[in-house]
């Protein structure tokens, strides 16, 4: 797709501006009273926000290493990137509520245009592999898939939490995207449920799963972000469990999950004994490079509006995303493992929620 220079000209400015991190703590006491000025106020920052964030992953598109700027999948999603900043700029000032809900329309829009970009650029690094024999030292489009898909996990969550905000029957406890009375337990509960269903859709049997922690115990985060962590580690040890057990006479053992609420971190811990990996496979579990799962989107190249949780099982990003989740409120995620016996997983999450966004 061709873009007028001046576009390409204020992208390049654009870019170059300071970007403004917002905490899950900030975004709960704003969002807790969402009259017509705050929506306002919220509008005007993500106005101004959200195309310094587009445009420097634009430009980052541009300047990939080893010819990746210049595969057909990532041209394209460079292209949405383009169009979404176009989107964005070409927005007027944003002076009333009626403004404010046209605005929220567009990023609305913007959200939808931008679903598969995960498939997508693990299909240009696919067509990058096919080509390259090298790829033990592909850190730096590693770490620069880290830096593109933080960065992606904030402006979805700014525009989700922001369009979320208008729902006029919000749920329980609920600001936005954040749930103020999020018990881990029973978030837990239902990631491994939907997990263990796949797990019986392709094997036929699944493990038990076990789950230990106060059932009481609350605090404020985002549950679509745990879902989708929990459910990534226990479908791994699902998997290594199930595989490992499959000829034996022995019962598959259960898979052990502990929810241990401390005074700065709430940690979920996901163990099984699955046979764990060797330590030289250790770093590899959360590079993008490695996989040997198929692409969604290589099968069909029809592109469907599937978000990342319902893709996500397929390609082995499970790992390296959901460890950008844990981050992107201060977390993060641990895998210790045992050759011979097991794996544990140990998910941190900040329990304060006052930890900046990181801003790559």
């Amino acid at each position: 797709m061709k873009f007028p220079k001046s576009l390409i000209e204020d992208l390049h400015k654009w870019g170059c501006m300071k970007q403004t991190g917002v905490s899950l703590r900030y975004m709960m006491e704003f969002g807790s009273t969402p009259t017509e000025k705050n929506l306002l106020i919220s509008a005007q920052f993500l106005h101004k926000e959200l195309p310094i964030r587009v445009a420097r992953r634009a430009i980052e598109l541009e300047t990939l290493p080893y010819g990746l700027s210049e595969k057909p999948a990532v041209l394209k999603v460079r292209d949405w990137y383009l169009e979404s900043f176009r989107d964005m700029r070409a927005f007027p000032e944003i002076k009333d509520t009626a403004d404010e809900k046209d605005f929220t329309q567009m990023i609305k829009a913007v959200k939808v245009r931008h679903n598969n970009v995960v498939p997508m650029m693990a299909l240009g690094v696919n067509q990058l592999k096919k080509g390259v024999h090298f790829y033990e030292n592909l850190d730096e489009i590693h770490q620069f898939l880290d830096r593109f898909y933080l960065s992606r996990i904030g402006v979805r969550n700014l525009i989700g939490q922001h369009v979320e905000l208008h729902n006029p029957n919000p749920p329980r406890h609920c600001v936005g995207y954040i749930h103020t009375k999020m018990s881990p337990m029973e978030v837990a509960r239902n990631a491994t449920e939907d997990a263990r269903s796949i797990c019986f859709r392709e094997y036929g049997s699944a493990p038990e799963i076990n789950i230990y922690g106060d059932p009481s115990f609350t605090f404020p985060y985002v549950p679509t972000h745990l879902h989708l962590m929990v459910y990534e580690l226990v479908k791994n040890s699902l998997r290594a469990v199930q595989e490992r057990f499959v000829d034996s006479d022995r019962v598959a053992p259960p898979v052990r999950i502990i929810v241990a609420d401390g005074i700065e971190d709430v940690t979920i811990k996901v163990s099984d004994e699955g046979g764990g990996i060797p330590r030289s496979g250790l770093p590899k579990i959360f590079t993008y490079l490695y996989s040997t799962a198929t692409n969604p989107l290589e099968e069909e190249m029809e592109f469907g509006t599937a978000d990342v949780p319902v893709t996500m099982a397929g390609y082995g990003y499970g790992l390296p995303i959901s460890r950008l989740y844990a981050r992107y409120f201060g977390g993060d995620l641990q895998i210790i493992s045992m050759e011979g016996y097991g794996t544990d997983a140990y998910l941190h999450l900040s329990r304060l929620g006052d930890s900046q966004e990181p801003l790559p």
